[in-house]
């Protein structure tokens, strides 16, 4: 029996008549709620504050799952690149604590939550988190007081902390489609008609549809995968052809795991299991599917502390590619503003 969630997410993508007219209602509230939420930081009848150095938040419009991650991860690598030292906020979804966290060496998913432990660990931009973005941008600050800048991950909606730049993530597949909605009766949190108003708009995971144009400033980005690797060695690479007759399962605990299972099938790997968990779920070692070997996410990967007595466990890569540059974009953006 499909839970209730799972029956509201399907109809997000294949709308049902019926669903429609019972939600419909509660969509047109939420517009309301939501555009008067904006409206109110916007004019200044809700407080927002300014750090004293440049913020620019990447985020999007839909409930989750557009491929902003790592987008995230492609812009600060991009912008250290090109020598500027940038940190990175996040809330931290998932997480245990409720404190704002500057993350270190020693930092856990549940001290961190996935995503931003995962940012952390890719780029090695210092990081915080905090579901105050603007208290996690001032512990950040007072712990590494030398950044230039700071990219938001999310919080296109978290208005109470000003903002320099706005990006959005949108993905392909939605570009094309007449029949998006607001929550509940759909899986937007602000109206398209936002996107008019953000920086730059970054098409996410395919070819955006030739009318898609909401911005002057468009992105597109696509994913590549890199070689698979053993958790607790990242240096030694998976050899497919060692796989011969073993049992290969896949876990993902991501909000599209069908990718990540398409995406190891599209590489040759054929599956004997998959287990899609839902996304930012917890993970041990107990909840592995008995295989020869186990496939998992990068942002599974770091739930697991060590990954001893893992042998059998291995993780694909993935980074995102982002056209035309995006970091040189920002800098032109921000030196001119």
């Amino acid at each position: 029996m499909p839970k209730l969630h799972q029956i509201i997410e399907r109809h997000w993508q294949s709308p049902n008549l019926f669903l429609s007219l019972l939600l419909k209602p509660l969509s047109k509230l939420f517009a309301r709620i939501a555009a008067k939420r904006r409206d109110d930081f916007v004019s200044g009848r809700l407080k927002s504050e300014k750090l004293p150095v440049p913020v620019v938040v990447v985020g999007n419009i839909h409930a989750g799952g557009t491929g902003k991650t790592p987008i995230v991860a492609a812009l600060v690598s991009g912008l250290q690149e090109k020598g500027v030292k940038v940190g990175i906020i996040s809330r931290g979804y998932g997480r245990k604590s409720k404190a704002v966290h500057v993350l270190n060496t020693a930092s856990s998913a549940a001290d961190a939550g996935d995503e931003p432990l995962l940012l952390f660990r890719q780029t090695g931009a210092p990081t915080a988190v905090g579901s105050s973005r603007t208290e996690a941008g001032r512990a950040l600050l007072a712990a590494h007081p030398e950044l230039e800048l700071i990219v938001a991950d999310d919080g296109l909606q978290h208005y109470a902390l000003q903002r320099d730049m706005e990006i959005a993530v949108f993905p392909a597949a939605d570009t094309g489609r007449t029949d998006l909605d607001l929550l509940p009766n759909g899986s937007l949190r602000e109206p398209l008609s936002r996107l008019a108003s953000v920086d730059a708009v970054v098409v996410s995971g395919g070819k955006a549809d030739a009318a898609f144009r909401p911005s002057e400033n468009m992105f597109a980005s696509h994913i590549e995968t890199g070689r698979i690797y053993r958790l607790n060695r990242p240096s030694e690479k998976l050899d497919f052809a060692g796989l011969g007759n073993q049992t290969v399962a896949a876990v993902a605990g991501i909000a599209k795991p069908e990718r990540f299972f398409d995406s190891l099938r599209n590489m040759g790997i054929t599956l004997n299991q998959t287990v899609a968990l839902p996304d930012h779920a917890d993970i041990a070692a107990a909840d592995l599917p008995n295989a020869d070997a186990v496939i998992i996410t990068e942002k599974d990967a770091v739930k697991f502390s060590d990954g001893l007595n893992l042998n059998h466990v291995w993780v694909l890569p993935v980074c995102a590619i982002i056209e035309p540059n995006l970091a040189v974009f920002v800098l032109e953006q921000l030196e001119n503003s």
